[in-house]
């Protein structure tokens, strides 16, 4: 995960100089400081889409934290988690606040894991979850 970070413009926390970039969003892998990001929507937008479509995964916990400028990533065992359909989230999409999962999806589910997240509780407390 380290490496992945650092090919994303993460920059090592030996190598970090707070005064160049106070603004810095810090960077947890299993709650170890490992460095920091100037990009962390970008960063976390991209880690959490590679994590739908199984290229990391589902059981890794990513939670940003906005406020603390912290960006904590936990790939330790042991994780409960639970699935959470994906709703569109883009308003420029036709399909905007609707279920991304179709009859057709429902065929294909084992082949396409992008349309369902699992999240465990400290990944809930950083994303919008719905209840209908």
């Amino acid at each position: 995960i380290v490496d992945f970070m650092m090919q994303r413009q993460m920059e090592l926390l030996e190598e970090y100089e707070p005064l160049s970039n106070p603004n810095a969003t810090k960077i947890f892998v299993n709650g170890v400081w490992v460095g920091v990001h100037s990009q962390p929507a970008i960063l976390t937008a991209t880690v959490m889409s590679l994590r739908r479509k199984g290229l990391i995964s589902y059981e890794v916990s990513l939670v940003r934290d906005i406020r603390d400028r912290e960006f904590k990533i936990f790939t330790d065992a042991g994780r409960v988690c639970r699935p959470l359909f994906v709703v569109e989230s883009n308003p420029r999409d036709q399909n905007f606040g609707n279920l991304v999962l179709t009859k057709h999806d429902v065929q294909e589910l084992d082949h396409n894991r992008e349309l369902i997240s699992s999240m465990d509780a400290q990944d809930r407390e950083d994303q919008a979850v719905g209840w209908q």
